[in-house]
């Protein structure tokens, strides 16, 4: 969604900024334009980072029985694989 927002913020950003020819007195629609493309490339950025650091986990389970007691042990460790 952070992907898709920031692409919509670089597409209206630069409609402002190259597209529309329309002054305005109490604003300047050429900044706005690239302060809006400058928020979707960050907004970008940012997602793109988040996809990349999804977390792995690693689950292992182990179950020995005791045949002199007749007891069974189990054993899990869970591990979080490190980040790239």
């Amino acid at each position: 969604m952070s992907i898709g927002l920031g692409i919509f913020l670089i597409a209206i950003g630069a409609i402002l900024t190259f597209a529309l020819n329309v002054t305005v007195d109490w604003i300047d629609l050429d900044l706005v334009g690239y302060i809006l493309m400058a928020a979707g490339l960050v907004v970008t950025i940012i997602g793109i980072a988040l996809l990349v650091r999804r977390r792995r986990t690693v689950s292992t389970t182990q179950s020995v029985s005791d045949p002199v007691r007749g007891e069974q042990m189990t054993r899990r460790e869970d591990e979080i694989s490190p980040e790239l």
